[in-house]
């Protein structure tokens, strides 16, 4: 086996260790959500204590990357496989720290209290959750155009967050005393808006991946 079939083997192997993180953070996700809706917190401790498994998976990633760098000259299409690596895990990583966060906050949230708001919450959390999994996928699969209409949903991520806060203060101006349970509220739907931000920026990062052209490179 020649060096660059050798280089082709871990760059295989550093996509499937992408994959897996990808596919722990989408759990960690969708677990936190499923605690805070079914207030399950012995699922929510889960994924509380599994983040760390999550952040230690970056560190490796980040690491195999940069021995693939060092390793020998890689042509275009390796560097941006690479960079790519390195730019998804930060999403992927910061996917799990929201999850962690939405679990803490699920452990003393009393959705009862906001039964109307509750359910714009599980809708908002279905195209986060739907979002997530996408992103991952169109990298697995390479799919642009899977890629694209995720990309797109994050308007719909946006609009559910503006929706739920305008009804929060609305909330907050009839009962002052519910104060604590609406900033809970607030902080919940701010990390679902910021999970559909890492999704869109993976997806921006596989569409660079399949193009050589990141979003933030085109021509307006």
């Amino acid at each position: 086996m020649n060096l660059r079939q050798q280089f082709d083997i871990e760059l295989e192997e550093l996509s499937d260790a992408l994959i897996t993180m990808g596919a722990m953070a989408t759990e960690a996700m969708e677990n936190a959500i499923r605690a805070l809706e079914t207030n399950d917190n012995d699922l929510a401790n889960k994924v509380i204590f599994g983040d760390r498994k999550i952040d230690d998976m970056e560190r490796q990633i980040e690491q195999r990357c940069l021995r693939l760098l060092l390793k020998q000259q890689p042509v275009a299409s390796d560097l941006r496989k690479i960079s790519t690596a390195i730019k998804m895990i930060t999403d992927i990583e910061r996917i799990g720290d929201g999850a962690a966060d939405i679990a803490e906050i699920s452990l003393h949230l009393n959705i009862c209290s906001f039964p109307e708001i509750q359910k714009m919450v599980n809708k908002m959390c279905a195209v986060t959750r739907k979002m997530v999994v996408d992103s991952i996928d169109s990298y697995v699969r390479e799919d642009l155009e899977l890629a694209e209409q995720t990309i797109k949903c994050d308007d719909i991520v946006d609009e559910y967050f503006n929706n739920i806060r305008g009804e929060l203060a609305k909330h907050l101006g009839k009962n002052q005393t519910e104060m604590d349970e609406v900033i809970d509220y607030l902080m919940v739907v701010k990390y679902l808006e910021r999970l559909g931000d890492h999704a869109e920026n993976i997806c921006e990062w596989v569409e660079f991946y399949k193009t050589g052209v990141h979003k933030n490179e085109r021509i307006v």
